[in-house]
C-alpha cells in the first residue's frame, strides 16, 4: 500500500493548531501530539490512579456479555482477557453508529485504534487493548439513517433506510424491521458493480442485517465482520447492562454538578482568550447530561435547584433525580462534555483517537478532568486518507491535474480544458456577431420609428427576440462541444466524485462497501499495519 502526504482542508483552527502543536493551542491539553514523550508518563499516572476507575473485573465480564452477541471473535475475547489483567492499558475511540457504518472516516477512526494500540504496546512493553465505542446514545437519527454509494456513472447515490422516525429516542432503541433492511440492500446489491467479492459481501451484509433489530447492532456487527480478528472490541454508549455499571459515575457528575460547571466555564474562558471560537456549547445553567423521557432525550438544565429540560417535561431536585439514577440508570446519557470524562472513569486510557471536530470540544475539558479526580489522556489525530483508483490517477495524469486542483479548482481548470479543445472561440463569436446586428438594426428602428410612433415598441420586442434566439444558439453551441467531448468530460466527473464527491473530501461521503467489494478486506488490515505515526497528516492511498 502505497500512501502521498497532501494537504486537506479543515476549517477547524484549533484541532489545527493542536495538531500542529502550536503554543495558543498547548496550554488547553494536557500532553502534546509527540505522543511518545508523554506515553511513559501517562502509563505511570494511570497505575496510580487504579482505584479511581471501575473494577475491571466487573468491566470485563460485561464487555464479554456484550461483546458475545454482537462481536464474538477469539481475537476479541483475549482482548477482555488481557484488559482484565491489572497492568493493561487501552487506546479507545467511538463514532455514532452509522447506515452500512456511514462514510470511510468511521473505518479509518477504528483502524487508527487498532493501530495505535499496537504502536502503544510496542513502546511501552506492557498490554494495550483497542476498544471502540458505539454512541448509540445519539438521537440526531436524520444524521445516521443513510449513506452514499457511487451508480455506474461514479454519481453518488443516497441509500436511505426508509421509516419516519419523529422522536428523539437513542439510535440503539430505535427498532428497524426486517423489511427496511431489505429495502436498503436491495439497493446496495443494485448500485455495486459485479465482482469476485460481490457475492461473499452481500451474503455478508444481508446477514448482519437480518440479525439486527436496530441501527447500532447492525452497525456493531459490521464493525466487527470487519475488524473483530484484530482483537477491537466494543462498547454500546446506550447499552442499558454498561449504564448499570456506569451509575456511580453518574451519581458523582450529579453530586459535582456545581464545581464541573464552573469547571466548563473556566475551560471555555481560556479557549475564547486563546483566541478560538466555541466548539460546544457551554451553557450556564446546563447541567450536561441527558435524561430519556418516554421516548425522548432531553438535555437537562439545572436552575433554581431543580434539574430540567427547557420544554418544562421534567423537572428534579438533586435528591429525586440520585434516586431515580439508582432504579433507572439506563434513563441517563452524557453529552459531549461529560462523555470523555465518563470514558476515563471506566477504562485506562492511554491515549483517545478523535476526529478535528472532537479534538476541538476536548479543548474544554482539562479542568474538568482534574475537578473529578482524573487527567485529560493523550489525544491522537485519527488517520485520514483518500483511495485514489488506477483509472482516476491515469486520468489526473492525462489532464494535468494535482491533487489540489481536483480539491480546490475543478471547475476552473476543466473550463479551460474544454475553452483549448476548440479554436472557435464561441463567447467572442456570437459577441461580435451580437454587437454587429446591434449596430446594423438600431439605425433602421430609429428610422420606423419616425413613420408610426406604434413601430418602435414593436422593434424592441423584435429586437429582444432576436437576441434571445442568438442567446438560446450560442447555449446550444457550448452543448455541442461539451457532447462533443462527453468521454473527456465523464473522466473529469469521475475524478471530482470519487475524491472529492459533493464537493466534500471522499472519507466523509463514500461508503465502504464500493472498496470492499472492489478489493475485498485485506487492504484495511494491511492499513492498520502501515500506520506507526499519528500526526493528523492526510495520506492518498492506492490499493
Amino acid at each position: 500500500m502505497k500512501g502521498i502526504t497532501e494537504a486537506l482542508r479543515s476549517g477547524n483552527r484549533l484541532a489545527e493548531d493542536y495538531v500542529c502543536s502550536r503554543d495558543a493551542a498547548r496550554g488547553l491539553y494536557e500532553y502534546d501530539i509527540r505522543w511518545e514523550s508523554g506515553l511513559h508518563t501517562r502509563a505511570e499516572w494511570l497505575d496510580q490512579s487504579e482505584n479511581t476507575r471501575i473494577p475491571r473485573q466487573r468491566l470485563a465480564e460485561y464487555l464479554r456479555i456484550y461483546n458475545k452477541r454482537v462481536n464474538d471473535h477469539g481475537a476479541v475475547h483475549e482482548s477482555i482477557t488481557r484488559l482484565a489483567e491489572q497492568d493493561a492499558l487501552v487506546v479507545t475511540g467511538g463514532q455514532q453508529s452509522g447506515l452500512l457504518t456511514g462514510p470511510l472516516f468511521v473505518i479509518y477512526k477504528a483502524a487508527s485504534v487498532v493501530a495505535a494500540a499496537r504502536e502503544a504496546e510496542n513502546r511501552l512493553q506492557r498490554p494495550v487493548v483497542p476498544v471502540f465505542w458505539i454512541a448509540g446514545e445519539d438521537h440526531d437519527w436524520d444524521e445516521v439513517n443513510h449513506t452514499y454509494l457511487p451508480d455506474a456513472n461514479g454519481d453518488m447515490t443516497k441509500i436511505k433506510l426508509q421509516g419516519r422516525f419523529a422522536g428523539r429516542d437513542s439510535v440503539s432503541y430505535v427498532h428497524v424491521e426486517t423489511e427496511q433492511w431489505m429495502t436498503v440492500l436491495k439497493q446496495v446489491e443494485h448500485l455495486l458493480p459485479d465482482t469476485v467479492h460481490k457475492p461473499g459481501l452481500i451474503k455478508l451484509v444481508t446477514e448482519i442485517h437480518q440479525s439486527s433489530s436496530n441501527l447500532s447492532d447492525a452497525f456493531a456487527r459490521l464493525i466487527s465482520a470487519l475488524f473483530g480478528s484484530s482483537g477491537l472490541i466494543l462498547m454500546d454508549a446506550a447499552d442499558p447492562d454498561l449504564r448499570r455499571l456506569e451509575q456511580p459515575v453518574f451519581e458523582r457528575l450529579i453530586r459535582e454538578n456545581g464545581t464541573l460547571r464552573q469547571a466548563y466555564a473556566q475551560g471555555a474562558s481560556a479557549l475564547e482568550q486563546a483566541g478560538y471560537a466555541m466548539p460546544a456549547e457551554v451553557a450556564e445553567d446546563g447541567a450536561n447530561l441527558f435524561y430519556i423521557h418516554e421516548g425522548a432525550r432531553l438535555l437537562l438544565m439545572l436552575k433554581d435547584g431543580l434539574y430540567g429540560d427547557r420544554k418544562g417535561l421534567v423537572s428534579f431536585t438533586e435528591e429525586r433525580l440520585l434516586q431515580e439514577l439508582a432504579e433507572h440508570p439506563e434513563r441517563f446519557s452524557n453529552n459531549v462534555l461529560t462523555r470523555p470524562l465518563m470514558q476515563d472513569s471506566i477504562l485506562p486510557v492511554a491515549a483517545v483517537i478523535l476526529g478535528q471536530g472532537e479534538i476541538a470540544y476536548w479543548g474544554l475539558t482539562r479542568e474538568a478532568f482534574a475537578r473529578f479526580g482524573l487527567q485529560m489522556p493523550i489525544l491522537l489525530p485519527r488517520l485520514s486518507f483518500t483511495i485514489m483508483e488506477d483509472v482516476h490517477h491515469k486520468h489526473m495524469k492525462q489532464y494535468g491535474l494535482s491533487f489540489q486542483d481536483v480539491q480546490y479548482h475543478m471547475d476552473e481548470k476543466r473550463e479551460q480544458w474544454l475553452a483549448q479543445q476548440e479554436t472557435f472561440q464561441v463567447d467572442e463569436q456570437f459577441e461580435r456577431i451580437q454587437q454587429a446586428f446591434a449596430d446594423l438594426y438600431r439605425p433602421l428602428l430609429d428610422q420606423i420609428s419616425e413613420i408610426h410612433p406604434g413601430l418602435d415598441r414593436i422593434g424592441d420586442t423584435n429586437v429582444g427576440k432576436i437576441s434571445e434566439q442568438m442567446q438560446y444558439l450560442q447555449q446550444q453551441t457550448h452543448k455541442a462541444i461539451k457532447d462533443k467531448h462527453d468521454v473527456s468530460l465523464r473522466h473529469w466527473n469521475g475524478m471530482q466524485n470519487s475524491l472529492f464527491p459533493m464537493n466534500k473530501p471522499q472519507e466523509r461521503v463514500h461508503n465502504v462497501l464500493f472498496y470492499l467489494n472492489r478489493y475485498g478486506t485485506e487492504w484495511i488490515e494491511q492499513l492498520i499495519e502501515s500506520q506507526n505515526e499519528f500526526r493528523g497528516q492526510h495520506q492518498v492511498i492506492t490499493l
